[in-house]
C-alpha cells in the first residue's frame, strides 16, 4: 500500500477508527462508511484531526463513494456476504482486514495466536512473559488494543503478540507471524462461517504464510488440529501440548507436572499447583504460552517465573469476591458452550450458573451433560432463554429460573446460595442484544455482586 491512496474504511467502531487513524497517518485519503444510518457525523469526524483527508459516509453506499478508492480495509465484525462488499468487489477492489493493514504496517518479530477458547489468556500470559525479557514489547488484536492502533510504533526491535480472531483471518493476505498457536477448535459462529470445514480451515490459515524457520504450536488432543499437525502441508515446525496424552515431542501433563519431552528425554517444568489459574483449559493454555514464548526466544526460567506469578485476566474465570461463604466468578468471555463447559469444570464448589445471551445458532446439549451433578440452579438471561431451558429438560435438567436482567440474576443466586457454593456468570452465548459486549456484561455483573 502506498502513501497518498485513497481508501474505504468499512465500519466506523473501535477498529475502523483505529485503521482510519492509521491511513491517513501514512498520508492516505480515508473515506470511513458504516451501514448505520443514525449514527452522528460530527462525533466521528471528532475522532480525528480538524481537516484531515476523510470523507463519512453512512447508512448506503452508493458507487459515487468508491470513485477513486484503490482499498477497502473491512472490519472484523462486518460479514463479507454483506450486500454492499459484493459492490466493492464488483469495482475490482482489493479487501484488506484491519489485522492485514496492521501488519502491513509494522516491523519487528510477531507471535500470532487463535482457537475457539483460550485466546484472550494465552495472549495476556505470552504479552507478560515477552515483557519480561524484551524492552519494546506490544500485545494487540481480540484482546482490546487494534493492532493498527501501535503498527507506526513499532521497530525492528519490537515484538507483537496478537490475539487473533477467524473473522481476521478471512481478510489476511501476507499475514506471517513467526510463532503460531491453534489453541483449540469446537463449533463457534457458525452463523458467519455456516460450516464446521469452513471455520477450520479460517483458522488453520493462521499458518498459510509461514515457512520452515517458523513455529506452529497446536494442542494434540483436537483431533483436526493433530491431524492438521502431522500434514505434510503445514510448513512451520509443529510443537504439539497435551493435557490427555504423553508426548514424545512436545508439552504435557503427567500428574500436576507440565512435562517437556525432547530428544528422547522429558523433564518436569512445574507443578500446576503453583499457579494462579484454574482449571485444566488453563494447563492447555499455559503449555500453549510455555511453547510459544521458548519459540520466541525466551528462556525457560523467565517463562515459569512469570507463569508463577499471573493472574486470570478479567472475565475469564475471573474471581470478584466471597460473601458469606459463597463465591462469585465473572466468566462473561465463555461466549460459547465449549468455554462455558471449561468454566463449569473449574470451579471449586457447587455452582449456580447464569447463562443465555445472544443466539449465534450453537447447540447446548454438551454443556448441559457437563453439569454433572455440580450444577444446582440455572439462572438463564436474554434471546437464547427458552431454547436452553427446552435444552435443559431434555437432558433431565429442570432447577431452571429466567431473570429479566443482570441484577435480577444475581439477586436470585444470591438467594439461593449456601456457604461453599459459587455463583458463575459463563453465558455460552454471546452479548448482543443485552450488553454492548462480553466486557460490559462482566463489569455489570461485578457491580451488581459488589452491591449485593
Amino acid at each position: 500500500m502506498g502513501q497518498s491512496q485513497k481508501v474505504l474504511v468499512a465500519g466506523a467502531g473501535k477498529s475502523g477508527i483505529s485503521s482510519a487513524r492509521l491511513l491517513l497517518a501514512m498520508g492516505g485519503e480515508v473515506v470511513l462508511y458504516d451501514g448505520n444510518a443514525t449514527l452522528y457525523e460530527p462525533a466521528l469526524l471528532a475522532e480525528f484531526e480538524e481537516g484531515a483527508p476523510i470523507r463519512i459516509v453512512l447508512g448506503e453506499l452508493g458507487e459515487e463513494a468508491l470513485t477513486g478508492v484503490s482499498l477497502c480495509v473491512i472490519s472484523p465484525g462486518i460479514s463479507l456476504e454483506t450486500p454492499f462488499v459484493e459492490l466493492i468487489r464488483g469495482a475490482g477492489i482489493p479487501i484488506w482486514g484491519e489485522l492485514q493493514l496492521a501488519y502491513h504496517c509494522a516491523k519487528g518479530c510477531l507471535a500470532a495466536i487463535t482457537g475457539t477458547n483460550g485466546k484472550t489468556t494465552t495472549t495476556a500470559l505470552v504479552g507478560e512473559i515477552l515483557k519480561a525479557y524484551y524492552r519494546d514489547v506490544y500485545v494487540v488484536g481480540n484482546i482490546g488494543i487494534p493492532y493498527t492502533e501501535v503498527a507506526l510504533q513499532t521497530t525492528d526491535e519490537s515484538v507483537t503478540v496478537a490475539e487473533v480472531s477467524s473473522f481476521q483471518l478471512e481478510t489476511a493476505v501476507d499475514f506471517h507471524p513467526q510463532a503460531s498457536a491453534i489453541l483449540n477448535i469446537t463449533p463457534d459462529h457458525l452463523n458467519r462461517h455456516h460450516t464446521m470445514e469452513c471455520y477450520i480451515a479460517v483458522k488453520e490459515s493462521i499458518t498459510a504464510n509461514q515457512t520452515e524457520e517458523d513455529t506452529c504450536v497446536l494442542n494434540y488432543d483436537d483431533e483436526v488440529l493433530r491431524a492438521f499437525g502431522q500434514s505434510e502441508e503445514l510448513r512451520p515446525r509443529t510443537v504439539f501440548f497435551s493435557s490427555r496424552s504423553q508426548l514424545p515431542e512436545g508439552y504435557y501433563m503427567e500428574g500436576f507436572q507440565i512435562m517437556h519431552a525432547s530428544g528422547g528425554r522429558a523433564v518436569p517444568l512445574m507443578d500446576v499447583r503453583d499457579m494462579n489459574l484454574l482449571g485444566r483449559h488453563n494447563h492447555e493454555n499455559v503449555m500453549a504460552a510455555i511453547a510459544v514464548a521458548t519459540a520466541m526466544g525466551v528462556p525457560m526460567e523467565t517463562i515459569l517465573r512469570v507463569v508463577k506469578e499471573f493472574k486470570a485476566v478479567e472475565h475469564r474465570i475471573e474471581f470478584v469476591l466471597e460473601r458469606l461463604g459463597v463465591r462469585y466468578y465473572n466468566d462473561s468471555k465463555g461466549t460459547n458452550p465449549d468455554a462455558a463447559i471449561q468454566a463449569v469444570k473449574a470451579m471449586p464448589g457447587p455452582i449456580l450458573l447464569i447463562g443465555g445471551g445472544y443466539d449465534k445458532g450453537s447447540s447446548y446439549d454438551e454443556w448441559i451433560e457437563s453439569f454433572g451433578g455440580n450444577v444446582k440452579y440455572l439462572v438463564l438471561l436474554g434471546q437464547t432463554r427458552d431454547k436452553i431451558a427446552e435444552c435443559a429438560r431434555a437432558h433431565g435438567f429442570t432447577n431452571v429460573m429466567y431473570a429479566e436482567d443482570m441484577e435480577e440474576a444475581v439477586r436470585v443466586c444470591a438467594y439461593y446460595a449456601e456457604s461453599g457454593d459459587c455463583v458463575l456468570l459463563s453465558p455460552a452465548c454471546a452479548s448482543w442484544g443485552m450488553f454492548k459486549d462480553y466486557e460490559e456484561r462482566g463489569r455489570i455483573f461485578k457491580d451488581c455482586v459488589r452491591s449485593l
